[in-house]
């Protein structure tokens, strides 16, 4: 009886200890989506500052020093400002990138003159002072000084600095100037290197995986073949990244930085993923199909082809976007190759220089700007949607074209 006793109260305490970790693991993941969320969702918002633009139909477009105008538009708002300290800290409030949205509405206009308000990008400063990332402390916020900030009164006074869509962070590559820093560059790198990796190694794997399952014959070769496909699939990601650099830089000259290169290192490091779940997938197929199959007068490769490969594809299928999707967050593999330089176009084959969504986190969670922050986390947050969809996708698959036996 004291025996029993023991025996329940510490099956008791083994399930106290599992819901226990649950809810402490649980608990991590909130504090973690909580942070990126809560940090990154400022990044989808930009600060823009309204400015009244004043250009008669009359006035030659071409003609216009578009800088100087754009100077010129702005001081005008403030006929107070004389000294050149005071024109430049008025100025300085505004982005670089708001000299070239002056163009582009000078381009639009198409002649007919301009009269009204229009929207401008903010510098980033401003931007985190609007956002409420930098404390106001006396007159000053941040790298705000006291001249700036007068100005900044000013214009809030007059509901002239607003947030709006930040239309930069998902249609622009990278920039030296954070409120104009985009991921846009970074996305389509990442899609070209997981459609290359996916074109290279879905049909390897899986005709890897056929061979190996029910063609090979059982020997020490292919005991050791298998032996260190299961290796592969535990080695560091780095160490294909390194395989990359000395095999399809150093070997073949391959473009450095371009999503190519990129691709087909990850289509080596997932390669080992894609044959262990075919396998597997190819295994739980019944013998009894196949042996009728071959009953019924069809040859081994026939059988395999249109038997064995469709009924196991699900599982083939959703082991492939599983590995896809674990190649889509690394890297270190990226990083050996060169996609970690600053590449400020969208790239348009998978020839150009590209950086990666990883990368591209990478490279402003280490810059100095504290702009670059909630910048950080909206990547994160884009990362993590991409991979929860892919996941959703290899879930679907398999309750959709899964089998019972």
């Amino acid at each position: 009886m004291n025996n029993l006793n023991k025996r329940n109260k510490a099956e008791k305490r083994f399930k106290l200890y599992g819901i226990s970790a649950v809810i402490i693991a649980i608990t991590f993941l909130f504090v973690l989506l909580f942070n990126i969320f809560s940090s990154g969702a400022s990044a989808f918002k930009a600060s823009y500052i309204g400015v009244k633009i004043e250009i008669p139909s009359a006035m030659n477009i071409d003609e216009i020093n578009s800088r100087k105008e754009f100077k010129r538009q702005v001081l005008k708002m403030f006929p107070e400002v004389e000294t050149r300290s005071d024109k430049r800290a008025l100025l300085s409030l505004f982005s670089k990138g708001a000299i070239y949205e002056f163009e582009d509405l000078l381009e639009q206009s198409d002649s007919n003159g301009l009269d009204g308000y229009y929207w401008f990008l903010a510098h980033g400063d401003l931007d985190m002072y609007i956002k409420g990332t930098v404390e106001r402390r006396g007159n000053e916020a941040g790298r705000i000084n006291s001249k700036r900030m007068t100005f900044v009164d000013a214009l809030r006074e007059q509901n002239l600095i607003q947030l709006q869509a930040n239309k930069y962070l998902l249609s622009s590559a990278d920039s030296r100037e954070p409120e104009m820093a985009g991921i846009r560059g970074a996305i389509v790198g990442s899609l070209y290197a997981i459609l290359i990796a996916f074109i290279v190694s879905f049909p390897l794997g899986v005709l890897s995986a056929l061979y190996m399952e029910k063609l090979a014959s059982r020997n020490k070769f292919s005991d050791i073949i298998e032996t260190n496909i299961n290796n592969l699939a535990a080695v560091p990601s780095i160490v294909f990244g390194l395989l990359g650099l000395a095999i399809f830089l150093n070997f073949f000259s391959l473009p450095r930085s371009a999503p190519l290169v990129g691709g087909l290192t990850l289509a080596v490091m997932t390669l080992p993923t894609i044959v262990i779940a075919s396998r597997s997938a190819i295994k739980s197929v019944p013998p009894s199909i196949e042996e009728a199959s071959i009953g019924l007068g069809a040859s081994k490769i026939q059988t395999l082809m249109n038997f064995t490969l469709p009924l196991a594809m699900p599982g083939i299928m959703t082991g492939t976007i599983i590995g896809i999707a674990r190649a889509l967050g690394e890297t270190a593999p990226l990083l050996m190759i060169g996609m970690v330089a600053f590449v400020v176009d969208v790239p348009g084959t998978p020839l150009d220089p590209s950086t990666a969504l990883p990368v591209q986190i990478f490279l402003w969670a280490d810059s100095p700007e504290r702009a670059f922050v909630e910048r950080t986390s909206a990547a994160i947050m884009v990362l993590l949607l991409f991979l929860v969809l892919l996941n959703l996708a290899a879930i679907y698959i398999r309750n959709k074209l899964e089998r019972k036996w």
